[in-house]
């Protein structure tokens, strides 16, 4: 009989911010994937859970999926977790979870913690239409993406680092304009959460000033249909009719 592998989010701040099925799952599987073994070993110490742990992160995770395939065929359960939230998410998940269904392995993921849901549905800005843009390309392609998003009507989502977040909302302000009105959300859940809005020009001052810290999550409103059309009309190209 085949065994099952089970992606769980976990907390991406505070440690109560964790089902109940993803404790019970975590508690009765056979091996715990963890991108990092020295962060969810705190998780599962602070819920007194005890089994057997094994590093698999993006470094690893070609080398050690053969392995856990294996022992999922062999009717094992396994339980994948990254450092916080959803696994998969800008984070491993998705070469084993690959594997696995090509094995004929039943997946399943949990409903639980995930960073950019809290982020964008705070922010203000329209979430019935949005596109998760993960973290952007650090160098080849950059330019290339950032001008694709600056006619992106719905709402964008962009992981970042604190160490970039100002670059990054200048080299956005540039395609999309200073006045493009933004969120950025720091430390979801966190004791110092914050939440703070404005137009890019308004953060790129604020963040300069006070230099941030924590996991960012950044939310890019979506061009309007006036610049659209203004920007179609510029470059010549009509409105196909619906």
């Amino acid at each position: 009989m085949m065994g099952m592998l089970y992606l769980v989010p976990t907390p991406v701040g505070n440690l109560e911010d964790i089902t109940l099925r993803a404790l019970r799952v975590l508690k009765e599987a056979d091996l715990i994937l963890a991108e990092d073994t020295r962060t969810t070993s705190v998780l599962l110490k602070h819920y007194d859970i005890h089994n057997q742990l094994m590093s698999h992160h993006k470094f690893n995770e070609h080398g050690t999926s053969a392995n856990v395939v294996e022992r999922l065929c062999a009717g094992q359960t396994v339980a994948l977790v990254s450092d916080a939230g959803t696994p998969g998410i800008s984070d491993p998940g998705f070469f084993l979870v690959r594997e696995a269904v090509a094995a004929g392995i039943e997946v399943q993921c949990l409903p639980g913690a995930t960073a950019f849901v809290p982020a964008l549905v705070a922010s203000g800005l329209p979430d019935d239409r949005f596109c998760f843009e993960g973290f952007l390309p650090q160098k080849k392609g950059r330019q290339t993406r950032l001008a694709a998003l600056a006619m992106e009507q719905r709402t964008m989502v962009i992981y970042e680092s604190p160490y970039r977040l100002v670059k990054t909302m200048q080299q956005l302000a540039e395609v999309m304009g200073q006045d493009r009105r933004a969120c950025v959300a720091r430390e979801i859940s966190k004791l110092h959460e914050e939440c703070r809005r404005g137009s890019l020009e308004e953060l790129i001052a604020h963040f300069t000033a006070t230099p941030p810290r924590g996991e960012i999550v950044l939310i890019v409103a979506g061009c309007d249909e006036k610049t659209i059309k203004e920007m179609n009309k510029k470059n010549n190209i009509k409105d196909i009719p619906a």
